[in-house]
């Protein structure tokens, strides 16, 4: 519609669509009618932002409204309606107007630099107060049950506004304008615990465990080696990295190597955990092991107070951006991988032996968030895990469709649902192994089913017939779409892409249950229709032990000895494990198991080199021998290829030459894999005749193998779809079990 479609004085009705509540949308918009003396109202409601304009100077509104929105508003769609004059010269905020969902909340950001004046400006009332906010920061997604986002639909709703507080959500010029979290010490929540104790806790090589945005983290010191290990010991984790919380940009940047991407991502309104290369080594006990650090920035106002307390109380503003010594192990409060801790009385009840000081406070949290976990992949930014800051912020997909929900499978678990063209995915729930995760798992269907306002039409889980996942899905009555496991990675990335056509997937993982049963982990799948097929795979290994066999790397190296026709040298190579030999011969037999996993084969190649033969975490391998890596080298006549079928048998070869060490080694094998890679998917492709493939799956979060073989690809003319909006790994799944299942109602009904 251009300007000179209306007539002056005309009125227009406006429909705003996208993430447009709970950021200070309907504020924005009272200041922009004013500014172009315009009358009307704007209103929430279930469908996002409704407004109604009059006056002179409609059109100059529209386009700053386009133009400018709040920080964290996203706009999706804004349809303009021209209606009859009412000769209204006042503009107004009305109340909310419930109904069927068709918009959303907003993820948790940050709090602002206002926000900090704010708390360390000795004469503001919110000075030093844990729980200051506005309507461009703070908690919205982990404190709201219901839409549309109004203060009595969220954990607020019990807090009173006192006079002061009343005053500011009142005065359009007030940035606090309707900001629903608004509090201060007067009439808002409380920490149960000072910030010099909890201080003082930690400086002293205590363990404090905090209730932060969306979830308890249990913190220490984590330059006191001592405090770590002791963390470690009664946390039972014995070597999985922690991440850690610095000051700053200028104190992250003495720990890790940030480039200009890593720090944007690092001080986004999200603040993802940055996983990046060490620059100068905390205590050993943080990342043993590996070469990165997951580094985070203080997110919510008590962070910042600690930090403060650790920098003396000064006065003046300019610490904010020194660079400090003091950092924090800030890792999840969640003994035995259960879900992270978000009520107080269950921490008290759980944390006791791990924490000397347990600091809750009044705020409820509604919706458990862990930390997104972030890095830079093959150019680009990349999940490993997706949760605070990004949930529940929609892929948007190529295409309408049936309303689907889809459950994940078993590890690293998330829950989708689409709606329309958009697809949720839940915050990170974990493995489903114990009750309490799988409460969670049910707990986060039912949250997102209810806050979205959504039925499913259909509901999608793994292959594998004795997983909870799949078992829920049968007894749900909906209609239920089975999907292979690597499908599910191959279709993620299709999914965010936008991709419509049939596409060529690589999917390059632990385990997957295969069509035919077996335990698959590289493969190369064409998606289309809501159909899969196999069309290469890796050529496959003896699988001792079976579920045994991911956890016990030595086992995979003693099949690939095995495999080599060498079973008699398994206890000459690993004379500290007593049953190789035994293990040996079993592998060499013709009946046992076999599989094409990937990650099996990093395992194979850990071991061989003599990097890890236990595992205390997943992909714990994998990750140690990647970090060894510093310049890929091809092994010629390192593997084969027959028929679609990938063998790298030679490569196995070569990693037993006793004159190897473990850096040479890894480099070897990250080389060669990469060639072998790019030469395999670019044959498939070619005789398929498809120029782009999709890249899924655990493997790619191997930042050398996702980097080389990107390059490699676009050397030989095929582009590279990598994850970008959603894990690779098993935090993505359930993205493509939507995305398949989707397409396969369609074509029933076409």
């Amino acid at each position: 519609m251009a300007p000179a479609e209306m007539a002056t004085n005309a009125r227009l009705r406006v429909r705003v669509r996208g993430a447009v509540q709970g950021v200070g949308f309907r504020p924005f918009v009272h200041g922009l009618a004013h500014k172009f003396a315009l009358g009307g109202f704007v209103r929430n409601d279930a469908r996002g932002v409704l407004l109604e304009v009059e006056g002179a100077h409609i059109m100059e509104f529209v386009e700053a409204l386009r133009r400018d929105p709040p920080p964290l508003a996203r706009i999706d769609h804004i349809h303009l309606e021209p209606i009859a004059p009412k000769r209204e010269q006042e503009f107004s905020i009305e109340l909310s107007r419930s109904g069927k969902a068709h918009t959303r909340i907003v993820p948790d950001a940050a709090v602002c630099d206002a926000c900090l004046d704010d708390l360390f400006d000795p004469a503001s009332r919110f000075h030093r107060y844990a729980f200051v906010n506005c309507t461009h920061c703070g908690p919205r997604y982990t404190l709201t049950r219901r839409l549309p986002y109004d203060r009595p639909q969220t954990s607020m709703a019990r807090f009173a506004m006192c006079e002061d507080c009343e005053r500011d959500y009142h005065d359009p010029a007030n940035r606090r304008f309707h900001a629903q979290p608004i509090a201060c010490p007067r009439c808002g929540p409380q920490l149960d615990c000072s910030i010099d104790d909890i201080f003082e806790s930690i400086r002293s090589g205590g363990i404090v465990a905090l209730k932060g945005v969306g979830g308890f983290h249990l913190l220490c010191d984590a330059r006191n080696e001592r405090a770590v290990s002791e963390l470690r010991r009664r946390k039972g984790r014995d070597t999985k990295p922690f991440a850690v919380m610095a000051c700053n940009a200028a104190s992250a940047a003495r720990i890790g190597v940030f480039g200009a991407d890593e720090l944007r991502l690092l001080q986004s309104s999200a603040r993802p955990i940055v996983v990046v290369d060490k620059r100068e080594e905390l205590a050993p006990s943080v990342a043993p092991g590996l070469s990165r650090n997951g580094i985070v920035l203080p997110y919510a106002p008590v962070h910042h107070l600690l930090f403060h307390a650790a920098a003396g109380y000064p006065a003046d503003k300019s610490w904010r951006d020194e660079p400090h010594e003091f950092t924090l192990i800030a890792t999840s409060a969640n003994p035995g991988g259960e879900p992270l801790i978000i009520e107080d009385a269950e921490a008290r009840a759980k944390l006791a032996s791990i924490a000397d000081l347990i600091v809750g406070h009044d705020r409820a949290i509604v919706a458990r968030a862990d930390d997104s976990v972030m890095t830079m992949i093959a150019g680009a930014p990349a999940f490993l895990r997706r949760a605070r800051g990004f949930v529940p912020e929609p892929i948007e997909l190529a295409t309408d469709g049936p309303n689907a929900l889809a459950l994940g499978a078993h590890l690293k678990t998330t829950v989708t649902v689409t709606r329309g063209r958009e697809a949720f995915i839940s915050a990170h729930i974990g493995s489903l192994d114990n009750r309490a995760t799988i409460a969670f798992h049910e707990e986060t269907v039912r949250r997102m089913l209810a806050i979205l306002d959504v039925r499913p039409e259909v509901v999608a889980c793994d292959l594998h017939p004795d997983l909870y996942s799949t078992r829920w899905a049968e007894s749900s009555g909906l209609p239920v779409s089975r999907v292979q496991h690597h499908a599910a990675h191959v279709a993620a990335i299709a999914a965010e892409h936008g991709v419509e056509e049939p596409i060529l997937g690589a999917a390059l993982d632990g385990y997957g249950y295969g069509d035919d049963g077996g335990a698959w982990g590289g493969e190369l799948m064409l998606i289309e229709n809501g159909a899969w097929r196999r069309v290469g795979h890796l050529a496959p290994l003896p699988l001792p032990g079976g579920d045994r066999a991911a956890r016990e790397p030595w086992r995979m190296a003693v099949a690939a000895i095995a495999r080599l026709g060498r079973a008699d040298e398994a206890s000459e190579r690993f004379p500290q494990v007593i049953q190789a030999t035994s293990v040996a011969r079993l592998a060499a037999s013709a009946t046992i198991a076999q599989t094409t996993s990937l990650g099996r084969m990093f395992d194979a190649a850990a071991a061989l080199l003599g990097v890890r033969l236990m595992q205390d975490y997943e992909g714990q391998a994998a990750m140690e021998l990647e970090a060894l890596c510093r310049e890929p080298r091809i092994l010629s006549g390192g593997f084969t290829i027959s028929q679609g079928v990938l063998d790298l048998t030679p490569l196995l070869a070569a990693l037993l030459e006793p004159t190897l060490s473990a850096a040479e080694g890894s480099e070897l094998f990250h080389g060669t894999l990469i060639e072998a890679f790019a030469a395999w998917i670019g044959d498939v492709s070619l005789s398929l005749g498809h120029k782009r493939v999709a890249l899924g799956g655990g493997c790619l979060m191997n930042a050398v193998i996702a980097d080389g073989l990107s390059r490699r690809l676009r050397e030989q003319g095929v582009e590279p779809l990598l994850a970008r909006k959603a894990p690779s790994n098993d935090g993505g799944l359930s993205l493509g079990q939507a995305f398949i299942a989707r397409d396969a109602a369609r074509a029933r009904i076409s």
